[in-house]
């Protein structure tokens, strides 16, 4: 069964979630961890879900075993951050969908999911583009705040995916925020710009994104694995946006 633990009360406004699932490009993933490690967020509940694997993960320099899956929340900023440390497989994602919207309807959050676009260029300026796409009224924060829309037709796969879905059925005033990444490595300055032109101004936030490039190296290097398990993953495990064209 699967169920939403709280683990602590919190008392929020109107909040903002951040959806963090692994993906292409880990885009999704590595923004969220900088928001949830600069705000130093609370942990206050975490998803358990038949089909998630029953691990407790660690940290360096600390003797806490968490979840592997877990809900942070900041009361001074009405935020919400969810944070994965592994990929929700296939046979998980339905469950885990209903269990999350289910719990983001409660609440009353606005879900902001987060999904790379696979694409590969070759110019070191290039600054990766981001687009969104909106169910419910959700369409109002992208047109409000310059969120380009899609440049052609395409399909969010993944657990992301399910959770757009399940937005979508359940009438939700939801974000799906879509950046260009690098399909084989984590991709910093991608996170950046998804939170720059996206969760920053959608959230009310203000984030320092400057240190995602400058230890761009370290960030990969500690993400490295998780990315390597991605990719080894099938295409119902990882969350990504592909082409409609892709799938005739």
């Amino acid at each position: 069964m699967a169920r939403v633990r709280e683990r602590a009360e919190f008392d929020l406004d109107d909040p903002v979630l951040v959806e963090g699932l692994p993906g292409v490009g880990l885009v999704g993933k590595i923004a969220t961890d900088h928001i949830v490690d600069q705000y130093d967020m609370e942990l206050v509940a975490s998803v358990d879900c038949e089909g998630l694997p029953e691990v407790a993960v660690y940290d360096e320099d600390d003797y806490t075993a968490r979840p592997p899956v877990r809900l942070y929340a900041d009361e001074e900023r009405d935020l919400l951050a969810l944070q994965a440390d592994i990929p929700v497989n296939r046979v998980a994602a339905a469950e885990f969908a209903d269990c999350v919207t289910d719990w983001v309807m409660d609440v009353g959050a606005t879900p902001l999911y987060l999904s790379g676009f696979p694409t590969q260029n070759e110019d070191p300026s290039h600054v990766p583009e981001v687009f969104g796409v909106a169910t419910g009224d959700g369409s109002d924060f992208l047109t409000e705040h310059d969120v380009e829309t899609p440049p052609e037709q395409g399909v969010v796969g993944g657990p992301t995916g399910a959770l757009v879905n399940r937005a979508e059925v359940n009438e939700l005033d939801g974000v799906g925020l879509v950046v260009e990444s690098d399909p084989q490595f984590p991709d910093p300055a991608a996170s950046k710009q998804l939170i720059d032109k996206g969760i920053e101004p959608i959230a009310d936030i203000t984030v320092d994104t400057d240190t995602l490039v400058e230890q761009a190296e370290e960030i990969r290097e500690q993400k490295e694995q998780l990315a390597q398990r991605m990719q080894q993953a099938s295409e119902e495990e990882s969350s990504q946006a592909k082409p409609m064209r892709m799938f005739e």
